[in-house]
């Protein structure tokens, strides 16, 4: 008996155990903690002094809404918690962050850490470079210097491209999104590959937009989601349901308009990327399917 206590301790204490559910725990403290990134494109951003926009985060609050609604709370107070790619799935694991916003791929890696939740962003992951570079492909990137976000995958999708057989680059790596793509502006870097609305909401922020282009094949297709704690089944019903309702409202894509299309703060820019037909498709048939049934298609 003790020494079952003892491990029930030890698992806890890893967090392998939960203790309350997310409902419960939001009814009970009146709080909810959402994850959000500081530089994750159009998705998940900051505009200073603890404020953070983008279509994930506009997305997230009217689940929370949802949320509210649905416990009868007569006031939630929202924190919001920055992240990065490093520690975003431990701070989900942990309790820290009751729900992540930003730009995470479900993958089937994750998916034994962490739940998603239905996708709601069709990723295509490219390569962003200086317009005067002369580099158009993969191939080009023999003996460049390739920038990418410590915690991602990326450097290894590109890697693992059938173009990039025999292509010998060296790595370096940006803190976050902001920071790698400071490596290619300042000229440390040749290259940064990541999510293509990551490079464009970059690109259309840098003080000259014209200096970038974002260029080559595109490397792979990746559903991102909206995370959460795993082995919580009422949570994620509660989540992907609101999603699910945005859908098919057509909030969902007005969202996709505001954030993606039009113009948006600080500095009234357009992303300018249209809705992709992967993206389309997910909405259409709601799903929390992992990147891995993608590259079977």
């Amino acid at each position: 008996m003790k020494k079952s206590l003892i491990v029930l301790a030890l698992a806890a204490a890893t967090g392998l155990v939960q203790a309350e559910d997310t409902l419960k725990k939001i009814k009970d403290s009146g709080t909810v903690t959402m994850g959000v990134r500081e530089s994750s494109g159009a998705l998940s951003y900051t505009l200073g002094d603890g404020k953070y926009v983008g279509y994930h985060v506009e997305i997230c609050q009217k689940v929370l809404a949802d949320v509210q609604k649905q416990l009868g709370l007569a006031k939630l107070e929202l924190k919001y918690q920055p992240v990065t790619s490093q520690n975003r799935v431990p701070l989900v694991q942990n309790g820290t962050v009751d729900i992540e916003c930003g730009s995470t791929t479900n993958n089937a890696t994750r998916q034994k850490d962490v739940a998603f939740a239905v996708t709601t962003f069709v990723e295509e992951v490219r390569i962003a470079v200086k317009a005067n570079s002369g580099i158009n492909s993969v191939e080009q990137l023999v003996g460049k210097t390739v920038a990418t976000t410590t915690g991602t995958t990326s450097v290894l999708t590109l890697r693992k491209h059938e173009r990039a057989n025999g292509v010998n680059f060296k790595e370096v790596f940006g803190k976050d999104h902001a920071d790698s793509f400071l490596l290619v502006d300042t000229g440390r870097a040749d290259a940064f590959v990541m999510d293509g609305s990551l490079l464009a909401g970059l690109i259309s922020r840098a003080k000259n937009p014209a200096d970038f282009k974002i260029v080559g094949e595109v490397l792979s297709v990746e559903p991102i989601a909206i995370m959460m704690r795993k082995d919580d089944p009422a949570f994620k019903k509660a989540v992907d349901d609101s999603i699910k309702a945005m859908i098919k409202s057509g909030d969902v894509a007005k969202l996709y308009d505001k954030w993606l299309i039009q113009a948006i703060p600080p500095a009234n820019t357009k992303v300018g990327l249209p809705m992709s037909e992967s993206l389309k498709t997910a909405l259409a048939n709601p799903n929390d399917k992992p990147a891995e049934d993608y590259a079977k298609r």
